[in-house]
């Protein structure tokens, strides 16, 4: 009998002081006795949804706190994300790093379980083509999405696409950026033709990823690979599909499926999830045990601050401080700012002076028994973000394009957030400039650094300007990527070559 492992590529278990992936892998899983039953292939692809839980999270370590925005230094002793954002060079062993690569394999592994489970034995088991196609059609939208992040991260990544044994896993080389692009690509194309529109989804269905979820993706993954090749074999590769990307944003504002909400604020409403302007999220569910909310509101808030609300201490989390160059970009009447980031507090005698981002939390919903346990979904693509990409492809030069339709979005989004001064003949950089400020603690500001291909200017000049107690390393290109694990390193010695820089 064959038995399937869901397993890492090092077949290594993480731990981290602060971080708690409450991972729970199904092993041992026979192909043979477990997907006999519709509820065995529906509990199958829950598990490939299972591994974007801690997605928000990773954003917030790996992307918003490498990024301008945050001048983290520790003042609580070396936490695991200082050298995220000060570009140590040995941060191979971190435990946010390591969580990337191995978390996305997990995610990978089973994405390719059921989908070969479901084409062995789908047919027989469930009677409805059309539900048959509409799960594929997740299974590869998920498995397109994990190999995105891994790639953005990573560069260089193995190409797993069938189920594997730990003895193969092993033996399996990096592919390079260009491949891996192909097989997301034609995963993704096929999961827009088999997917429902959001409004074809009923009740609870409507968490689960739709067709236009599929071509977002898509597009940003043209969008990415369109952006420079910085020399050091990563996501961006010059490739000039900003017409593909166009192209399919396009089709998804023409569906007439979403808007932009009136409020800022209301975007992230405990109480609006699923609102018109959410593409897809990430869906959490509290009061389970072992827990299975989110953990991500959180993330970016010190511990202290709680205190000084009135409630309970927990975890020990610290300051990650705004950065001062991200505070002065606000104009004086953006609600984003207010909203977003908290501005110093005081807890008992001490005071933090301070700034950082608590866009997320909501302090009438602050989890009593546990803050690993908050009632929010995580939006990761909204109707902003798509209408701003457009903006993007246009400027950059998408076919049909007005350049015209770039000022009435830019201006529309600022008009929600309380400016009134429209701004005309918007450029590159007021639009780089009007995400950063839109997006805060949104994980986005580092890979849209990279793919306008500002990023070594930028972050060069701000650790110049920002460090004055000169913490950080120099920035170099090379750290757009971040290194293979070395627990991957060390599982076999030799199959892969260390990102340059580390």
């Amino acid at each position: 009998m064959r038995k399937i492992l869901y397993i890492t590529l090092s077949l290594g278990l993480l731990s981290s002081c602060d971080i708690d992936l409450d991972q729970q892998p199904i092993s041992e899983a026979s192909s043979e006795t477990y997907f006999v039953t519709v509820n065995d292939f529906t509990q199958g692809l829950n598990a490939v949804y299972s591994s974007t839980r801690g997605y928000p999270d990773r954003l917030m370590n790996l992307s918003e706190t490498r990024s301008d925005n945050l001048y983290a230094i520790s003042d609580g002793g070396v936490r695991d994300w200082e050298g995220i954002n000060s570009f140590h060079k040995t941060i191979d062993a971190n435990p946010y790093v390591t969580e990337a690569w191995q978390t996305n394999y997990t995610g990978i592994f089973r994405a390719n379980n059921f989908l070969e489970q479901l084409q062995t034995k789908g047919e027989n088991v469930i009677i409805d083509a059309d539900v048959r196609t509409q799960m594929e059609g997740e299974a590869r939208f998920l498995r397109a999405f994990y190999y995105f992040d891994l790639i953005r991260y990573f560069g260089q990544v193995p190409l797993i696409d069938h189920v594997v044994e730990a003895a193969e896993a092993k033996t399996i080389p990096r592919s390079a950026v260009a491949e891996v692009y192909n097989f997301i690509i034609q995963d993704l194309t096929q999961s827009a033709d088999m997917l429902p529109a959001k409004s074809e989804y009923e009740g609870a269905e409507k968490g689960r990823v739709s067709k236009h979820a599929a071509k977002m993706l898509l597009a940003l993954v043209y969008m990415t690979r369109s952006g420079p090749d910085l020399g050091v074999q990563g996501a961006g590769m010059n490739s000039g599909e900003w017409d593909q990307a166009a192209v399919l944003l396009n089709e998804i504002i023409a569906s007439n499926e979403y808007q932009l909400l009136d409020s800022y604020s209301e975007i992230f409403d405990y109480a609006k999830e699923r609102n018109d302007e959410v593409i897809f999220n990430i869906e959490y569910a509290t009061g389970l045990t072992p827990v299975a909310g989110a953990t991500f509101p959180w993330v970016l808030v010190p511990d202290t601050w709680f205190q000084s609300e009135g409630f309970a201490t927990q975890g020990g989390l610290t300051i990650r401080p705004v950065s001062t160059d991200l505070l002065n970009t606000f104009e004086p009447d953006d609600i984003r700012k207010s909203f977003g980031i908290q501005q110093g507090y005081k807890n008992g005698t001490v005071v933090e002076n301070r700034a950082f981002i608590k866009k997320f939390v909501d302090l009438n919903n602050v989890p009593t028994s546990s803050r690993m346990d908050w009632p929010i979904n995580y939006i990761v693509f909204r109707y902003t973000d798509l209408l701003l990409l457009k903006a993007e492809c246009v400027l950059n030069g998408a076919a049909g394009s007005v350049v015209n339709d770039v000022d009435v979005v830019v201006n529309k989004v600022r008009e929600r957030a309380g400016i009134s001064d429209d701004l005309t003949d918007v450029s590159k950089e007021q639009l780089l400039a009007e995400r950063r400020r839109e997006f805060i603690g949104e994980g986005v500001r580092w890979f849209d650094l990279i793919r306008s291909g500002t990023i070594e200017q930028t972050m060069s000049s701000w650790i110049e300007a920002e460090d004055g107690g000169r913490q950080m390393q120099s920035f170099n290109v090379n750290y757009v990527l971040y290194p293979v694990p070395q627990s991957e390193l060390n599982t076999s010695p030799g199959l892969y070559e260390q990102n340059m820089g580390y």
